[in-house]
């Protein structure tokens, strides 16, 4: 083989490879399980939480999600919307701590929401959306840790918690942030259901139009590189055919 052909091959390689891994990475950024919007006021009262779930396997599709609401700092007045060919189970478990609301203590939460009977399929996605009555404000921030069943009985535990400051882990848990009330939160808090439900979507539909743009990032970014690599390769080309003379 020519060294020219040897030099443009070398080129091309290293072009196709380096998209590969920006397309790789992209994939995998939206591959995990994640709750939107991506945060809330501390207390907001009268929201939605939409989880969703990515089919990441080429050949099982999703049979079963289960959803774990933290105890320590209850979501309350959590109620299930119903899903297409998808089953809901509630489970609820006695607070240690019981929870002092204006109607009263509350001393049972949501520790539990099964999903099944539905399949997603590779390729697909299916959004879960859970009503709240009230949100913590003793908290910053809340795991809702997730088991997500193939039909091949492969079971994805999205159960790891990312430390302050560190990298994102392997499997990570949706995480919700909780912001400090201001008194524009306050006003909204004082508005009818209907109203806080269409701001919760809005704030969702923000979040996946960012996710998407994001994404058509890292697709520009794979672009970049493979027009950068056969730049590579016309000046490889020339150097070799300036050698030769």
């Amino acid at each position: 083989m020519s060294p020219i052909r040897t030099t443009l091959r070398r080129a091309g390689l290293v072009a196709g490879l380096t998209s590969a891994a920006v397309l790789a990475a992209a994939g995998a950024a939206f591959a995990h399980v994640t709750v939107h919007p991506e945060s809330y006021a501390k207390g907001a009262t009268d929201g939605v939480l939409t989880f969703r779930v990515p089919n990441e396997e080429d050949t099982a599709s999703t049979t079963k999600v289960q959803v774990f609401l933290p105890t320590d700092h209850p979501v309350l007045g959590v109620l299930v919307t119903p899903q297409n060919g998808w089953t809901a189970q509630v489970t609820t478990t006695k607070l240690k701590t019981p929870v002092k609301t204006d109607d009263g203590s509350i001393t049972e939460a949501v520790s539990e929401i099964t999903w099944t009977g539905g399949r997603i399929r590779h390729g697909e996605y299916q959004d879960f959306n859970v009503a709240f009555g009230q949100l913590p404000d003793d908290a910053d921030q809340l795991a809702f840790k997730t088991l997500q069943t193939y039909s091949d009985g492969n079971v994805v535990r999205w159960i790891e918690e990312a430390e302050q400051g560190g990298e994102e882990p392997e499997n990570p848990a949706p995480v919700l942030t909780l912001t400090a009330k201001t008194a524009a939160d306050s006003g909204e808090a004082a508005s009818s259901t209907s109203d806080s439900t269409s701001d919760s979507t809005s704030a969702a539909e923000s979040s996946t139009s960012s996710s998407d743009s994001t994404a058509r990032g890292l697709g520009i970014a794979g672009l970049v590189v493979g027009v950068l690599g056969l730049l590579a390769a016309g000046f490889a080309l020339v150097r070799a055919r300036a050698a030769r003379s």
